[in-house]
């Protein structure tokens, strides 16, 4: 059978594979929303979709998620709920901006028992490695994770990573926790940053640079060219 594909059925698709489980109602946002009637219209491209055999879905959740052809889980999978916690950070994310250079369940040092943040993307211009934590853990726990995180930054192997800007000298990710629980985690080498979302991120990221610029010395010239400190 020959059919033909727009080139949001292929975006759609490959949105599907690249974060495993995408609900109706993201979908509808991501892709939908300047319809007339976006419900519809998602609702009407995705069976068509699933019939031509291009996606999967399960109806064990409500509105229907949808998932690559070659899904590897349940559909009743407890992972589901882990891949659509991670697309619900990026739909944040999208909120602001739209992060680049997305991947999910990221494993960059390329071998088990190394770090494997849920999320890595450039936002706002930084990298980020990002850990959704839905259940809590120990402190001890928490600890060793921000401790593999250590161990890759003194590897060094970081800085050859695909997406390091050619032009500038290597970046290493700062590391978002998104936790409702605050864990007595430290290190002094990467920063660690805890907030129970993107939403709080941004606020604080706001009112950080607010300070800085209330806190910046005010500087003018005076007639003969010299400049004046007004703080």
């Amino acid at each position: 059978m020959s059919f033909r594909l727009s080139q949001r059925d292929r975006d759609i698709i490959a949105f599907i594979n690249q974060f495993r489980a995408v609900d109706r109602d993201s979908l509808v946002d991501l892709f939908f929303k300047q319809l007339k009637s976006p419900i519809n219209a998602c609702n009407s491209v995705m069976v068509r979709l699933y019939r031509l055999k291009l996606i999967e879905r399960t109806q064990q959740y409500s509105p229907t998620v949808y998932l690559p052809v070659d899904a590897k889980m349940k559909k009743n999978s407890q992972k589901i709920l882990h891949f659509l916690s991670i697309l619900d950070v990026y739909k944040q994310m999208c909120t602001y901006s739209t992060p680049k250079q997305v991947i999910v369940e990221d494993k960059p040092t390329g071998r088990k028992g190394g770090i494997e943040p849920d999320l890595f993307c450039i936002f706002k211009g930084s990298p980020f490695w990002i850990e959704i934590q839905r259940n809590q853990y120990s402190e001890q726990k928490m600890q060793a994770k921000v401790n593999l995180y250590e161990e890759f930054f003194f590897s060094d192997e970081w800085k050859s990573l695909h997406w390091q800007p050619e032009e500038r000298a290597p970046i290493f990710p700062s590391v978002i926790l998104i936790t409702p629980v605050r864990y007595a985690v430290n290190s002094d080498h990467i920063r660690i940053i805890q907030v129970a979302s993107i939403h709080e991120l941004m606020v604080k990221y706001k009112s950080s640079h607010k300070k800085q610029r209330e806190e910046r010395p005010k500087v003018v010239s005076s007639s003969n060219g010299i400049k004046i400190n007004l703080t």
